[in-house]
């Protein structure tokens, strides 16, 4: 598809509805595409995502909730370490919903690795061998992993977040299948290859490549009509889904227009359980290693999926949220960190820059943070909400974090400063991402495990019977709770009020009302008088959310006793 079709084909999803006729849409295609473009810059992001709590786990690391499906494919325990499949699954997602585990820590979002049915087999490195337990490795992006569960138990999880005011971000994959491996054959030579290895001083060095001798890459360039491989068709009979499959596929390629390429194919494939179970959102993996265009194209379909699914299951909708869509795109930051040019949002290549924002992604991580987390909290907390609120990134968003799966400088690795680094992330401007067992300050320090398994050991939940992780885990509840409840504190402006203690507020105002927040580090212990600056009138009741009491404001400060030295106010109507 040329990028004129491309954006016809934008257009004419989102605008006019799609008619069999391409020259017609041609027709429109300038018109229609620039008044896409003015709808979204004045709407700008939704400030829910600069302030959500985003909870990202392993599925496979977390909780197992049905040790029946612990090893399939006769995947073995004879793998290098932390690199066997341990037994988390859905249902165990599923079990901690219920029991409020997110809900008590303020999550608004889940985020699991990816669910899609994985190679059977595995990969023989020099480090040893790996079975695909990150859900990186797709076989067939229309199944669930039966090691992670069924597709009835993974809608289950959707609908029981759901009901809890919890949303879903699915992680998807366009950019690579999973490997050749002792069980598994390589796609055909017309949808992956295999070389060169990728470079990182050029765009095309970033985009034609694969990224690992274990990931063969999507030829995401190629607008040829492409078969489907036989070893999935043969599955799919197997399955006696083969019939459904197939027509599926007819009816999206007839509605859309698109080429039988391989990257619209797993489009389709990515957007049906958006449309049959209502997942709210993607997290798109390796984003900038794929042609940008793509990636508006998946937003397109994956928000007319989203919709279709609301107007299909009116009970079920939450709110009237529009579908996100949040990218991985590494050496993205804030404020000039590596390939972002200070003062723009873009992406650097070398020879090329990509602004991501205008290819359908509403967010992106923040792979800054971790390093700009060695700093002050009034350095990080200043800087973001300037970036944020009248800078570069004003009306776009991004999600910070201190560790991840696969960043290999994580904040504080050793531990050592759990409170003051639940403190920085908790507290930052923008959406926050927890990766399980941040809160738990699960090791991150694991005995023979090689590069990314340190960061994958199993959930740490034994620690739990220990008093220090609980009051870690409770000091992680207050935050995120007083975060979940309020506003301004990701997507408000920040203003510093004093150094010792430090004291700053966040405001955000909607629709002409303000929602503020004012917080107090380093103060007294017991009795103390906090200087609330205004942010409050006198006479009004605010919450302490450290200490959880009312306090009522009197000539401009509130005097109440607790055994902490951290105070968070807000108004309790508000």
């Amino acid at each position: 598809m040329t990028n004129q079709l491309l954006g016809a084909f934008i257009a004419c999803i989102l605008l006019i509805g799609c008619n069999s006729s391409k020259d017609s849409v041609n027709n429109n295609e300038e018109k229609q595409t620039n008044n896409h473009s003015k709808v979204l810059s004045e709407q700008g992001l939704d400030p829910f995502w600069n302030n959500a709590i985003v909870y990202f786990m392993m599925t496979d690391r977390f909780a197992n909730g049905d040790k029946s499906n612990d090893q399939v494919f006769d995947r073995k325990q004879d793998a290098a370490v932390l690199r066997n499949f341990m037994g988390g699954d859905i249902t165990g997602v599923t079990n901690k919903i219920n029991d409020g585990y997110f809900k008590a820590l303020g999550v608004d979002v889940l985020w699991m690795t990816p669910l899609n049915e994985q190679v059977h087999g595995y990969w023989d490195e020099d480090w040893g061998r790996s079975y695909p337990f990150h859900g990186y490795w797709i076989k067939d992006w229309t199944n669930v992993d039966p090691n992670f569960g069924t597709e009835a138990e993974m809608k289950n999880m959707i609908y029981t977040a759901h009901a809890n005011g919890i949303r879903v971000l699915a992680d998807v994959v366009i950019n690579h299948t999973g490997p050749e491996t002792n069980a598994d054959i390589l796609w055909p030579n017309d949808w992956v290859r295999t070389d060169p290895a990728c470079q990182w001083h050029s765009y095309e060095h970033n985009v034609k490549c694969a990224l690992a001798t274990s990931i063969p890459d999507i030829l995401t360039e190629s607008e040829d009509d492409v078969e489907l491989p036989a070893f999935l068709l043969e599955k799919w009979k197997s399955e006696g889904r083969l019939e459904l499959e197939l027509a599926e596929l007819d009816d999206f390629f007839e509605r859309t227009k698109l080429n039988r390429a391989p990257k619209y194919y797993i489009v389709k494939w990515l957007t049906d359980w958006v449309r049959e179970y209502g997942i709210d959102g993607f997290r798109v993996d390796t984003a900038k290693h794929v042609e940008a265009e793509i990636w508006q194209v998946l937003k397109t379909e994956a928000s007319l999926a989203f919709n279709q699914w609301k107007a299909n299951n009116p009970e079920l909708v939450v709110d009237d949220k529009e579908f996100f869509m949040v990218g991985e795109v590494m050496h993205f930051g804030v404020n000039g960190f590596k390939n972002t040019p200070a003062g723009t949002r873009n992406y650097d290549y070398g020879d090329k820059q990509v602004d991501f924002f205008d290819y359908g992604f509403d967010s992106l991580i923040n792979m800054g943070f971790a390093t700009h987390a060695e700093g002050s909290m009034e350095d990080i907390f200043s800087t973001y909400s300037k970036e944020l609120n009248q800078g570069a990134l004003t009306g776009v968003g991004v999600i910070n974090y201190v560790v991840s799966h696969d960043d290999p400088e994580p904040y504080d690795k050793a531990r050592k400063t759990p409170y003051e680094t639940a403190l920085k992330l908790m507290l930052s401007p923008g959406a926050v991402q927890i990766y399980y067992g941040d809160e738990l300050a699960r090791n991150l320090t694991i005995d023979g495990a090689i590069g990314d398994a340190t960061w994958r050991s199993f959930m740490n939940w034994e620690d739990l019977a220990k008093n220090d992780t609980q009051a870690l885990l409770t000091h992680w509840q207050k935050l995120g709770t007083f975060r979940h409840d309020n506003l301004a504190v990701g997507a408000g402006t920040h203003k510093k009020h004093s150094d010792k203690p430090y004291v700053f507020s966040r405001s955000h105002t909607v629709n002409g009302k303000a929602d503020q927040v004012l917080v107090a580090l380093e103060v007294k212990k017991g009795l103390k008088t906090v200087p609330v600056h205004g942010v409050f009138p006198n006479g009004s009741q605010v919450k302490d959310y450290y200490s959880n009491q009312l306090i009522t404001v009197n000539n401009n400060e509130v005097n109440f006793s607790s055994p902490y030295n951290i105070v968070l106010l807000a108004p309790i109507n508000h």
